[in-house]
């Protein structure tokens, strides 16, 4: 694989990874395997700077919105953290930030916090009072989910301050609330929680408040936003003592630290007293104290320079495994998991990891019957390191790999140089099962009432046989069904018919076509505005598009060819899919349409996130970065020296901040600087 095709290759794993663990939540894959793919695609990027698009998910934060909530966009934007894992690197950024302030890294004032595993959360008080908490979202834009918040019983509704103040941090479940949540879940006869993370961020994202309401669900504060510049503070240690005034849950944990070895040791802390904690961690969280520092570190596209996380390592523990099985998913491929003797890791019950794929067995040679390593790498999703030694016991038979599916009984085989197995039936059942599943998700056509046990329940009845098949169902197919009445029948029925009008790209997404995740469906949803375009698209034309390339071009160009594909959509069409990309009324012209513009440096009368929200209006991108392909530079006080010099290397124009408006209004200026 050509290092084009493996960063192609890396941004469509890492986009459908963002979708499961932001949007879903219902990560796929360990931390620290997501932190080594995003390690490696920005490595790519930075040793062959050509393939490098302002577009890649190396450079955005979280995930685009579901659709169950109305949009929020931040007045400033939720920003992400970049990570460090050991000590060195973490020395490294130190020295890196003590540099850029021309100080000794011994002579900075840090705060040292836990990084709590939850769900970020903005809220926002006027005059006192609560009037609006959002998700993070993808940063920009989150979900509000205002009336869940004010069911959190440590979120104060009143402040009793004046003036407009944002408060941000983490939703979350203690690890005592957790358990005692999953005992009654287990007596009511109901599934079990995976991790205290993913049910807080389930517990807060719910349609009905009264659900959120009857979680325990917390909320810890570790920012304050005062836009109207009311309180007088030197330091952001400062502000959190405000937060506690005014009855926020704050890390009593947190410690200020002078100098960097003082910053180190306290992180050290952390990582050995994670588990006194009531609530989940996974790492430490480092910032510079003072505010007015922070300004001159200043920030890159995705995240503060300020500030840094430490993840710890993932936690490990031993157990007996018992019988190695495989899992057919969506795609076909054929996963191996470990089933074990139960054992609690970082907090949860595990009782089956993964064993990733069929090499993976062969390299750990973990056979049924052996005592294994198991860890929660992130502490979300277990998997088995290896083996342990026991002298004098004897072993069982080398695992093998089935030649045949287990679901069908059909071949599995290996595609060219590929480490993954897959079942190569397209009438698999499981196959079907999980592609159904994946297509009426949240993150896909968002169908509410259809989870993995209904499918199940319709493929059994002979009801569907297809995603298209959904459409064709009716609320008398449904109400003779186990647990069904005409309620959920109905409710069902009514989602299917609001999901004919889903946008492309969400439609795109729930097909599931090969290494097409939902920043490539966005982009090609952008360039063709209905599917037959799409599907009408020479492979150059499709390779042409921002953000695809030729991996994801030639995977989709056979894919829309597909007899089956073709079949299909016909169907779609039949049962009254738009398949067309939604688009948003606006009185604003589309002067900027297509056109990326770079703004560094303070534009009169704009905050930053304000000018690129201006940008976006008029049909413009606003990346973090300068490239062959940016329309302009905008160039505002104290602009950043790197884009400047870029744009002029490259010959991008350079535009006065004081022609913004006129950019704006008419899509170009008057004044270029030299």
């Amino acid at each position: 694989m050509s290092d084009q095709e493996r960063v192609a290759f890396l941004r469509a794993e890492l986009a459908r990874h963002n979708e499961a663990y932001f949007t879903n939540d219902a990560p796929t894959i360990p931390d620290a395997e997501y932190d080594a793919l995003a390690r490696e695609l920005r490595r790519l990027e930075e040793e062959h700077p050509e393939l490098r698009d302002e577009h890649s998910v190396s450079g955005t934060v979280g995930a685009p919105r579901a659709s169950v909530f109305d949009p929020v966009e931040h007045a400033v934007a939720m920003l992400s953290l970049d990570n460090v894992f050991d000590v060195e690197e973490l020395r490294t950024w130190s020295d890196r930030v003590a540099k850029s302030l021309e100080h000794d890294a011994e002579t900075l004032r840090f705060v040292v916090e836990p990084k709590i595993d939850g769900l970020a959360l903005s809220i926002a008080y006027e005059d006192g009072v609560l009037v609006q908490a959002a998700t993070r979202g993808d940063g920009r834009v989150g979900e509000d989910v205002t009336e869940n918040v004010r069911t959190i019983k440590n979120v104060p509704t009143r402040l009793g301050a004046v003036g407009r103040f944002e408060v941000r941090g983490e939703v979350f479940l203690a690890r005592d609330d957790f358990i005692a949540m999953n005992a009654e879940q287990v007596a009511a006869g109901l599934k079990e929680f995976a991790n205290p993370r993913n049910a807080a961020a389930g517990s807060l994202r719910q349609k009905n408040p009264a659900v959120s309401a009857a979680r325990p669900l917390s909320f810890l504060a570790y920012q304050l936003l005062d836009p109207d510049g009311r309180l007088e503070v030197t330091y952001y240690s400062e502000t959190i003592r405000q937060l506690a005034e005014w009855g926020f849950l704050v890390a009593g944990e947190s410690r200020i630290e002078e100098g960097a070895a003082a910053m180190i040791e306290r992180s050290d802390w952390f990582q050995a007293h994670r588990h006194d904690l009531r609530y989940d961690i996974d790492g430490a969280v480092i910032k510079v104290d003072e505010l007015a520092l922070r300004e001159r570190v200043g920030f890159t596209s995705r995240a503060p320079r300020w500030a840094i996380a430490r993840k710890f390592p993932p936690e490990e523990r031993t157990t007996r495994l018992l019988a190695i099985e495989v899992s057919i998913g969506r795609t076909g491929r054929a996963t191996p998991f470990a089933v074990l003797e139960p054992v609690v890791v970082a907090g949860s019950t595990v009782s089956m990891a993964t064993l990733h794929n069929q090499d993976q067995v062969a390299a750990k040679d973990v056979r049924p019957g052996d005592l294994v390593v198991v860890r929660k790498a992130g502490d979300v999703i277990p998997e088995v390191v290896g083996a342990v030694s026991e002298p004098g016991r004897r072993r069982a038979k080398k695992w093998t790999f089935p030649a045949t599916c287990p679901e069908c009984g059909q071949p599995l085989v290996r595609r060219g140089e590929e480490s993954d197995t897959y079942c190569v039936n397209p009438t698999c059942p499981a196959q079907l099962l999980e592609q159904i599943v994946h297509f009426a998700s949240r993150g896909a056509l968002d169908i509410e009432g259809l989870g993995e046990q209904r499918v199940a329940q319709l493929l059994a009845a002979g009801l569907i046989n297809d995603v298209a098949d959904l459409f064709g169902l009716r609320v008398a197919d449904l109400e003779g069904l186990e647990g069904w009445g005409e309620l959920s029948a109905t409710s069902l029925v009514r989602e299917l018919e609001k999901a004919k009008t889903a946008p492309l790209s969400r439609v795109l997404v729930g097909l599931g076509i090969r290494h097409v995740g939902p920043v490539a469906a966005r982009e090609l949803a952008r360039r063709f505005s209905h599917y037959d375009e799409l599907a009408g698209a020479p492979l150059e034309v499709l390779e042409a598009v921002d953000g695809i390339g030729p991996v994801i071009a030639q995977s989709l160009y056979q894919y829309v060819r597909d007899e089956e594909t073709r079949e299909r959509v016909e169907r779609f069409k039949a049962a009254g899919l738009t398949l067309r990309e939604s688009t948003t009324a606006s009185s604003l012209a589309a002067t900027l349409a297509g056109r990326a513009v770079v703004v560094t440096g303070a534009v009169p009368g704009y905050t930053r996130e304000g000018a690129e929200a201006a940008i976006v209006a008029r049909g413009g991108t606003s990346p973090g970065s300068v490239s062959k392909k940016t329309y302009c530079v905008v160039v505002g006080e104290a602009p950043g020296a790197a884009k400047v010099t870029k744009a002029t290397d490259l010959g991008v124009p350079l535009v006065a901040a004081s022609e913004f408006e006129t950019l704006l209004a008419t899509g170009t200026w008057t004044i270029t600087l030299n």
